[in-house]
């Protein structure tokens, strides 16, 4: 069940490196920061936070 639920969060990390792309022709700081936390805790193989994950979807929102 944990590695269904590590599963969903899995495409998480990909959307971060589109919005990362986004952000940064944007000059969005604190979008491009919560993109790299979301990156580097999909990377480690860990859920990334609640909130940078609500910063990823809102960005195109």
């Amino acid at each position: 069940m944990a590695q269904l639920g590590h599963d969903q969060e899995r495409p998480a990390g990909e959307t971060a490196w589109t919005v990362l792309d986004a952000a940064n022709d944007l000059g969005d700081i604190l979008t491009v920061d919560a993109c790299r936390r979301v990156i580097d805790a999909d990377l480690r193989g860990e859920t990334p936070a609640r909130s940078d994950v609500a910063v990823l979807s809102a960005f195109f929102a």
